[in-house]
């Protein structure tokens, strides 16, 4: 399996980081670190739902993954500034 594959690969809740990357790649600088943690869940979900590759269900979703979601998301935003 070469690396481009990896970018084709499915992902559900518990890919936090893959989550994280797929919003940054979606939403760029748009969201700072204080504005990330000020998203609705009810918006994240919706957000993560529409991403590429996601097979994750709505109802498979939680408060944690919604919060290690948002995490990681700052993270991916901190390594591109």
């Amino acid at each position: 399996m070469s690396f481009e594959d990896f970018n084709d690969m499915p992902f559900d809740w518990s890919d936090h980081e893959d989550i994280a990357m797929g919003l940054y790649d979606k939403f760029g600088d748009e969201f700072s670190e204080s504005k990330i943690y000020r998203i609705r869940f009810t918006d994240l979900i919706e957000w993560v739902l529409t991403l590429p590759n996601f097979v994750g269900k709505r109802e498979d979703c939680s408060e944690g993954h919604l919060e290690q979601i948002q995490a990681k998301w700052v993270y991916e935003w901190r390594d591109n500034q």
